[in-house]
């Protein structure tokens, strides 16, 4: 995943686009969706995760928001190693700032490489809520428009609630429902700033089946679900907008796809 994130971010790069927004799964010890465990393995370093599950960052994360900023901070430092020139194989000098998290338990962090050339520097910011668009906007001006700052996997959804829609609306409503928590005002700002999406895996449960949904910034979206077996995925379409819920449900019909508890007793095909 680290490379095919680093490949879709240096190729929006190339294509002139330095301000990025870019989703993952994280990586997270294989027993950690057991919530009735004590104790999971933790993540303060990528190395660890050699035999890790890549996980959606939702609700089954015992650790919450501070536990899924150890896993995204780890990831976000080896994109970072990978996305920057090494001359003479030497990883570029990288560096966390947690200030931008007020709170200090918001998992909101600024991640920084320093490379041998300043114009090879990048920026990243971890997980990030629509409240520090301020701090987003500053380093946004400070590095100028060729020097990358792209966005990992911001705490804000992909998909719109009814405060959401009423925000971008604007005018006085607009301006309330921003105020309550919509999206919509801190997005136009970021759309301002030129940021946009250029690699997203994401992922839900269809069916009893995980699911996966992968898009870079120059293809459609692709649907993935996970076989029966555990060790591959099958493709089940693609879409040139993002799919629903019921989008990936009438993929699956398609492809005779039957709940997960029906294949398992033997009522229906394996996947």
């Amino acid at each position: 995943m680290i490379d095919a994130a680093s490949k879709a971010i240096n190729d929006a790069r190339e294509a002139g686009k330095t301000r990025q927004i870019v989703r993952v799964l994280l990586p997270r010890d294989p027993t950690g969706s057991r919530l009735g465990t004590f104790a999971e393995g933790d993540a303060n370093g990528y190395a660890q995760f050699s035999n890790a599950a890549l996980v959606p960052p939702d609700e089954t994360w015992q650790g919450g928001i501070m536990q899924l900023y150890r896993a995204a901070g780890a990831t976000c430092r080896e994109i970072l190693r990978a996305i920057s020139p090494n001359p003479g194989g030497l990883p570029p000098r990288t560096t966390e700032d947690v200030s931008v998290d007020p709170s200090g338990v918001d998992g909101m962090g600024l991640w920084t490489s320093e490379s041998t050339s300043p114009s090879d520097d990048a920026a990243c910011f971890v997980q990030p809520t629509i409240e520090i668009t301020n701090a987003i906007e500053s380093v946004h001006k400070q590095a100028g428009s060729k020097r990358l700052v792209f966005i990992l996997n911001p705490q804000w959804r992909n998909v719109d609630d009814a405060l959401d829609a009423a925000s971008k609306v604007g005018g006085f409503f607009g301006s309330v429902a921003s105020f309550l928590g919509g999206k919509g005002g801190a997005l136009k700002r970021l759309n301002e700033m030129g940021f946009e999406s250029t690699f997203t895996i994401e992922g839900y449960v269809c069916k009893g089946t995980d699911v996966r949904l992968m898009k870079r910034f120059d293809s459609d979206w692709a649907v993935f679900a996970l076989n029966d077996m555990g060790d591959g995925y099958v493709s089940l379409g693609t879409s040139l907008e993002r799919p629903t819920y019921q989008d990936v449900d009438e993929m699956m019909d398609e492809k005779g796809i039957a709940l997960k508890y029906a294949r398992d007793i033997g009522l229906a095909d394996k996947l």
